[in-house]
This record gives structure tokens, sequence and C-alpha cells, in this order.
């Protein structure tokens, strides 16, 4: 978030409140700017809006004239739009690259010296899981006075006059406690129950940092529900017109899990740049990436590989079952994937995926329903197709990105993945891409809560139609947010309460839990819960295909849009500048007035734009150090490679590293199942004879399967804390080791140690 305008324009003062229930906040805020140059300056408002977030409300004041936004009907808009002078300084902030992403822009025009600008900004959004399961609200450091946080010596009296900043919470299972990274006031329970309290801040946080609250509910954690009432002045059957219930889902899944159950769906995505770039990865890094993690896969789950250029190809037609021959298979065709320079069908790919019918009970996970991106070059003007693609389906899949190196895609790829609740990692050595790629997958085989479902039990009369679904699957640590729009007529008025239950699989192991709450709330002024649903609502019906044709379902998605200011596929953002004393005759027109259509020469350009999501996204600190490492490496040596630099900086220790070579032959005759044949070729990559390895064999009737995965393993354990991305290949033959019967693993260690020069004990292999 961030006031976007020339340095000189200072932000004075802050008045924001912020009402959170559950997941869910309301921010009504008011933001004072001066202009402290002796010159006039052009200023612009811009505000990045994630899927999750919705504007309703914004004007700004100055002096006498005030410039609001205001939603119609797409078309009209567009047409509006073509007669407004001054949009050239939106499609100008579309070009600048340290915007990425939806934006909410509007062009405010001239500053006088001395004078004050006063925004005034109303948004709703959906609050992310923290890792605690504690609700996370944020608010940007620049939209702090930044006076106040850099000067120590700032008095209280200053800090009350110019910091307003109060924050009601409110759930129906309490309120526990609060942590903020900012001095704060007691939290103040304003209800005897605890359901409700408050706390303001009494200054704003040090230096660099965002606000960061932390929100701890008390009661159960796998479920919760906020019911808002109906509009009063709404026809019943409407969606503002009957109560609107979130349900807020956080399944508790355990870390180790009885039966592997689901295991997912793998697809990757393959960039054919990056088989011709010199600066990337070569493709002999690349192909060991690919490799070590098809040898990682869990026997069961499905997987395919998609390369892509001016054209994609796929690995197979549709995913297939993770087995010896499809892993063999695979493993040959790695060779097959040539280089393209002549273009980039990342959206054409994306499209036949999604046009896939998914695999029964397989969650997808695209390691770009698991997903992997590992993307060269810029994707061109494609980047807001691809995104509406990725929203879509971002219930049904999980992405992991890798940019490589200097990426211009690198945006995209964070957008991608926080849509998706993935990761993006940025590569910028050799080092790095394997033993990142495989951190990721060993992130996606965490287990997940599939076949999810929710049962409503209401009162005799009563019915819920789901706004958003369900998903079939959520992730470990993450959590998902429902809409049910309430309708009918009790027939006993005074039945209060209704239930949900939610059921979910995590393996083979079956979970249920049951939450029962009020369906009469207190009223709320500004309906929050009543517009997220409209938003879901009116991205389904987006993408359920809505034309201009069907002309009464466009035009009540255009009322539904303009009755709560939620901006839809269906409309778009206009400005007008009035005086005043002209404010109160427009509110009081209906929405539909045509008299809400003022002169060419009082609109000010203001629209939703795509441009870029803001570098506070990601990890700045992290992306930082990465940085400062690159420019260490062209330090050392500026016009030499990173292999060559590398290879400089490893020389001293080049002793302590194992073979690749000999690693990677290890890792290329490893089973699908996790077990090694005890073949020439294992034993010559071990480094061994064939003599010494039948003569230290314990006993004849150890199966050659066994004590060949036996030393396979003490091999590779004895390079675990250099090589970390061997790991999910040790789990797998530990798990096959498991299996078997009469293996005589202490002894099979014992003679394995003896050969290779180790002390690997049995619980290394947690058997």
């Amino acid at each position: 978030w961030f006031f976007s305008m020339f340095q000189e324009i200072q932000l004075e003062s802050v008045a924001v409140n912020v009402t959170i229930q559950d997941f869910v906040a309301d921010v009504e805020s008011k933001l004072f700017f001066r202009n402290k140059q002796q010159v006039s300056e052009e200023i612009m408002f811009v505000f990045p809006v994630d899927p999750d977030t919705v504007v309703y409300t914004f004007y700004a004041t100055m002096g006498d004239t005030r410039i609001e936004a205001m939603l119609w009907d797409k078309e009209e808009a567009q047409k509006l739009h073509k007669a407004t002078s001054g949009m050239e300084n939106l499609r100008y902030l579309q070009d600048q690259p340290d915007i990425w992403g939806p934006v909410f822009a509007c062009f405010l025009g001239t500053l006088p010296p001395n004078r004050d600008v006063a925004i005034n900004l109303c948004y709703i959004q959906e609050l992310p899981l923290h890792t605690d399961g504690a609700a996370l609200f944020c608010w940007s450091r620049d939209l702090f006075p930044r006076h106040m946080r850099f000067n120590w010596q700032i008095s209280e009296d200053e800090i009350l006059e110019n910091l307003h900043f109060r924050i009601c919470l409110q759930s129906a299972c309490g309120v526990s406690h609060v942590d903020i990274n900012s001095s704060h006031t007691p939290l103040q329970y304003t209800a005897p129950d605890q359901t409700s309290a408050e706390v303001s801040l009494k200054s704003t946080p040090w230096h660099f940092d965002d606000l960061q609250l932390l929100v701890y509910y008390k009661g159960p954690h796998n479920l919760s529900a906020v019911v808002e009432s109906r509009d009063p002045k709404a026809a019943p059957g409407s969606l503002l017109g009957d109560p609107v219930v979130m349900v807020t889902l956080k399944p508790s899944i355990p870390e180790v899990v009885p039966s592997t159950g689901q295991l997912g769906e793998f697809l990757f995505l393959i960039d054919c740049s990056l088989f011709q770039d010199a600066q990337v990865p070569s493709e002999e890094v690349f192909s060991n990436t690919l490799l070590f993690l098809l040898k990682s896969l869990p026997v069961g789950c499905y997987f395919n590989i998609y390369s892509f250029g001016a054209t994609f190809k796929a690995f197979y037609p549709q995913s297939v079952e993770y087995t010896q021959e499809s892993m063999d298979n695979a493993v040959r065709r790695l060779s097959s994937i040539c280089s393209d320079l002549r273009g980039c069908d990342l959206l054409g790919l994306l499209k036949s995926i999604y046009s896939t019918p998914r695999l029964h009970e397989h969650p997808r996970q695209v390691s770009g329903h698991k997903v992997s991106f590992f993307i060269q070059r810029k994707i061109s003007s494609e980047e807001e197709a691809i995104m509406a693609e990725v929203y879509r389906y971002r219930d049904d899949q999980r992405c992991f990105c890798f940019p490589v190196n200097s990426c211009d895609s690198f945006n995209l790829c964070q957008a991608i993945s926080l849509e998706t609740k993935g990761e993006c990692v940025c590569i910028h050595s050799k080092l790095d891409m394997t033993s990142e790629a495989v951190k990721c997958l060993q992130q996606a085989l965490k287990p997940l809560a599939s076949e999810t479902s929710l049962h409503w039990d209401l009162p005799p009369g009563l019915e819920v139609t789901m706004i958003r679904k369900t998903p079939e699957s959520i992730f470990q640590g993450h959590q998902s947010i429902i809409y049910a729009q309430i309708h009918g007529q009790a027939q006993d008025p005074e039945a209060d309460v209704a239930a949900v239950t939610l059921k979910y699989l995590v393996g083979s192991q079956s979970f249920k839990y049951t939450l029962r709450f009020s369906l009469f709330p207190s009223a709320v002024d500004r309906l929050p819960v009543h517009r997220m649903a409209m938003m879901h609502l009116l991205w389904k019906l987006s993408q359920d295909g809505t034309s201009r044709s069907e002309k009464d379902i466009w035009q009540n998605a255009v009322t539904f849009s303009l009755s709560l200011g939620v901006q839809s596929p269906f409309t778009s953002s206009i400005a007008v500048r009035m005086e005043l004393m002209d404010t109160w005759h427009h509110d009081s027109l209906p929405l539909d007035s045509p008299m809400l259509l003022p002169p060419s020469h009082n609109l000010v350009p203001c629209q939703l734009l795509w441009c870029g999501f803001r570098p506070v996204w990601f990890n700045s600190t992290k992306f930082w150090m990465v940085q400062k490492f690159q420019f260490c490496l062209e330090m050392l040596h500026p016009k030499a490679s990173d292999a060559v630099v590398l290879t400089k900086l490893s020389s001293p220790c080049k002793g302590k590293l194992c073979d690749f070579s000999s690693l990677r032959a290890v890792v290329a005759l490893q089973k699908a199942n996790g077990s090694w044949d005890l073949t020439s070729a294992l034993t010559s990559a071990l480094g061994l004879s064939k003599a010494e390895v039948k003569g230290q064999r314990p006993r004849k009737h150890v199966k050659p399967t066994a004590w060949a995965t036996v030393l396979a393993l003490v091999w590779l354990h004895r390079y675990k804390w250099r090589v970390s991305w061997s790991e999910l290949l040790e789990a797998k033959s530990c798990r096959w080791l498991q299996d078997q019967t009469e293996i005589h693993l202490d002894e099979c260690l014992e003679a394995a140690n003896s050969l290779l020069g180790c002390l690997v004990e049995p619980i290394s292999f947690r058997m």
C-alpha cells in the first residue's frame, strides 16, 4: 500500500478506524497531505488491490473541490474515459517498473504550494492466516507520517494530534490477545463475554517497519463463522436483503499422516529459453534438477512435464501415475527438451492444463494442481490474462515459481505464487536451482485436507445458497473463507441458532468439526461481509461467461456492483470533480440517475489498472541479500560467469565437496519405489568394486536389493550436510526398507559403514 507522488508532498496526519471480524478487515481511513514546496505539484493516488481487497469509497478534498470515484457500467465508463482529458497519466503509470499488478489509481491534478489534500479511502480485505493461527493485518509504513517514524524526540501531544489509529476486534469465539509491533494502549474489552475489544496505537512502527497486527481468538481454531444482518432497505430474497454468513475453514492437519492417501498431481512447466541463455544455469544443471524432482516424487501420485516456447509440448497427453515405467520414460525424455526463443505461450499452456479434467481426489500442485514454473524470459503483454486464469482456479492448485537470474517476469511469478499460496524463489546460481526446487517439493508433499465439505443444520424454513464454494482441498498452514446467503423464513421466530459441520480427510483419516452460531447478530452499517460475498458472486458470474447478450443477468450484475461500490468485470471507475456545495445534491440522487453524468471537463482520470505488484509484497530482505551476493560475485570477477566465480570461491574446500557426477549417477539408478538394484553401475558410482560389495554382504539370505539400498543410503547420508536436497530420496528409501522383512538392518548397516568408512546409526533411517 502506498501513496505515489513526489517526495515533497508529505503526509502530515492520519485517522484510521479498522474493524476486524475474524478474518475480514473493514478499513476507514483519512490521510492528510501537504505540499511543502514553493511550486505546484501534480499528484496521483495509487493503491494496490489484490484479489481479496475491495476499495468501495474514495474521494479527495482540496480546498472547495472534491474529487470522487464512482462506479459505472463498464461500456458506459469506457465512453467517458475517451472523453476525459489526462488519461495519458494513467497510461504512463502502467509503464512504471516499480509497480506491477492491479492498482486503483486516480489523477488528482495540481496541488498549489502550502496547500492540503485530504484523502478518504475505505476498503475491505480478507486477512491472511499467520503461521501461529492469528489473523494478520498490515498497514504500510508509507501511510504513516514520515517525521513520526524517524524522530524519537517527538512529543506525545504531537503524536496524539497527528495519529488516530483505532482498531475494533469482533469474534463470536472471543478475542484472546493481540501482538502489535508498535506501542499501543492495553486491549480493552467492550463486551462482558470478551467477544469484542478495542486497541489504539500510541506511536508508529519504527523506521522502515510496516505495521503488523496479529489478532488471536479464543475457542476452537478449525472453524469460525460471522453472520451479517440484512440491509433493511433491500428486498428480501436479494443478496443485500438476506443475511450472509462467512465461514473460515482452518482444518487441523497432523504433521505425520498414517496413510499416504491422496498424494496429488504434480506438473512441471519449463521455459525452453532456459536451455539457451548462457547467463542462467546450464542445460546439464537444469536436467539434474528435473532428475532430482522426478526421483523424489512419491509412488502413487500423478505427474506431467510441459515445455513451452512459441508452442507447448507435454510428455504425456494427460498426467500419468508415477510408476517405474512412467518415471523411466520421463527421465529418458528430459534430453528431448530443446531451446525455443521464438515465443512464450504460457497463457495457451495454462488454458490447456485448466481445461483438462482434474484427476479425482488429486489436488493439483503446479510446481509453476502442485505446479512448478521454471521461467527465464518476459511474458510480454499477457500478464493480466495469465493472472485471470490462475485466479479462476486458485482454490484447486498451488504454484511454485522459479524465475531464473534477472528474470523479467519475476513480478508475475511472485503474483502467481501469492495467489495460489505457493512460493516464489529467484534462482541466481547453479548452486541454488536443485536445492530450492527440492525444498519447494518438500513443502508441496506436506499432508493436506482433502474431500472437504460443509454440512448445514438450520432451523426449519431456512436454507443456504453457497456464493463461494468449499474448496476440495486445503493445504497445511492455510485457510479458506467461504460465503453463503441465508434465505427463507424460520417456522419458529424464536429459533436463533444454526450449526455448520466441516468434514475432511487427511490421508485415510477422517476429521469432523461442528460449530454452532447465532443467526441474529448485531447490524453492521458498512456491510463488509456482504461486500466480500458480492465480490465473489460477481467474479463467479464473470467466470461463468456472462456476456452483454444476457441482458438481464448483465444488468443485475451492474446493479449489484453499484449497490455496494464493489468493482467487478461488469463495471469500471470514473471520477468526478465537483464543488463541495454540490456534493449534497449528488448524494441525494439514485445510483442509476443520468444526472450523475457530469460535463466531460469535470471528469478526472480514475481507473482500476493492471500495472504490477508492489515489491513490498515479496520477502524484500531475502531478495536484497540475494542481490548483494550477486553483486559481490560481480565485484570479484566482473566479466566471469557465475560458474567461474563460484569455482574460484570453492576451490580451497574442493576436497570437502562430494563428486556431483557420482551423486547424479547414484540418484539416476534409484527406482521409483526408493530402492536400488545391486548392479555394477551402482557399485562403480559408489566407488566400490564388485568383489568388495559381494564380500561384505552380511548374509546370503539378505536380498541383494535391500543390501544395495542400505549401501546407497549410507553413501548419500555421508554427504547429507552438504547436499540437503537428497532428503526426499532418503525418506522414500527408508519407507521402502520399513516395508521389507528380514533385512537385518543392524548387520547391513555395520557392513555398509565398514565398507564406506561411515558411522551411520539406525536412528538416522528413522527405523
